[in-house]
């Protein structure tokens, strides 16, 4: 028992078509008309077509190119942007922080100038009164003796002194 062999797709072709292939003068002719085609077309069309092409694409990469280099300055741009303002942050920091220094210098300046007058007045305050309680009380010794010689004057009934 022998087995048949199964047909292959090149096989179905074959016989789908209605036997063998078989060339005659129209392929020839074919042949001919497409590599006329090809040689006349090539140069007034593929040629063109293919350097529009190629221009285009030339276009696109330096397009795109430059749209990486814009981007690049645009990035090494905000980053010197983000610097200088830190820097300047920083500068500002130091002035603020100068000036309250500045500013709590002047006030403990004034401060101690004040507590100085303030003592020198109160100072001065407290010598008056010193001096005036020495007065008063020089003058109340002066008027107890002349007091005191009145009233021996009064009671031994002369003068005394």
């Amino acid at each position: 028992m022998a087995i048949a062999p199964t047909p292959t797709l090149f096989d179905a072709l074959l016989l789908s078509a209605g036997g063998p292939l078989d060339f005659d003068k129209t392929v020839i002719y074919q042949m001919i008309l497409f590599l006329g085609l090809m040689l006349i077309l090539k140069p007034l069309v593929f040629d063109p077509a293919l350097k529009i092409f190629a221009i285009r694409e030339e276009r696109t990469e330096g397009a795109k190119a430059d749209a990486r280099r814009l981007q690049e300055k645009a990035g090494q741009l905000l980053r010197e942007y983000e610097a200088e303002l830190a820097r300047v942050q920083q500068v500002a920091a130091e002035e603020r922080q100068k000036l309250r220094n500045e500013t709590a210098r002047l006030e403990a300046q004034i401060l101690d100038e004040a507590r100085a007058v303030s003592a020198r007045m109160i100072e001065e305050g407290r010598r008056r009164i010193a001096d005036e309680v020495n007065k008063i009380r020089f003058d109340l010794g002066r008027q107890s003796e002349r007091m005191a010689q009145d009233i021996a004057s009064k009671v031994l009934g002369r003068e005394v002194n």
